[in-house]
């Protein structure tokens, strides 16, 4: 038997361990590491995922903001373009009078070149702010701009479905309609 047991050792000793497979990787090598160590790692993995949290809730609020600050600045122009625009509207029955008084005055030169003045001065301060007149006769109805009052049959086909004739001028504050032109159409 003590023969036996000195050929096993001789046997043991002589034999070579040799690895078999691959070694670990790292995404399956078992997790030898302390629990102060696994406690540390997952409290670093948890603050970084806050903090990109928070710089993502950071990316959006600002981005929120300076789209807020865009679009109240678009507002702020839109305003300040139309701010005139109760005022343009109150005062074109005054323009309307102006120009029927016109007519009616052009027996008597005195008063006519008096209308005249004041009238194209009241024209000039209300283009200068951004008025413009409306040139509807002659032109396709469209009821984005105009408004028929009523239709009238036509000799000429062309004449069809374009305005005949204007009761009531149509008027442009900086490119949007502040009062639709009130026209006849023909049919």
């Amino acid at each position: 038997m003590s023969q036996d047991k000195s050929t096993m050792e001789e046997h043991h000793e002589n034999e070579e361990v040799k690895a078999v497979g691959e070694p670990y990787s790292p995404e399956i090598s078992p997790d030898l590491s302390s629990p102060e160590t696994m406690q540390g790692q997952s409290e670093t993995e948890k603050l970084q995922s806050e903090l990109a949290e928070t710089r993502d809730k950071f990316l959006r609020i600002y981005s929120e903001f300076d789209n807020y600050k865009k679009r109240t600045q678009r507002e702020r122009l839109e305003l300040l373009k139309s701010a005139s625009a109760d005022v343009m509207i109150a005062l074109l029955p005054v323009l309307d009078d102006f120009e029927r008084a016109l007519k009616s005055a052009e027996s008597d030169s005195n008063l006519k070149s008096g209308v005249e003045l004041i009238h194209s001065k009241l024209k000039m301060i209300m283009e200068q702010k951004g008025l413009r007149r409306m040139n509807a006769i002659g032109e396709e109805f469209n009821t984005d701009v105009h408004e028929a009052i009523t239709n009238v049959p036509v000799p000429d086909e062309k004449q069809k479905g374009k305005v005949i004739d204007e009761a009531e001028s149509g008027y442009f504050l900086n490119d949007k309609v502040i009062r639709h032109a009130k026209v006849i159409v023909g049919i």
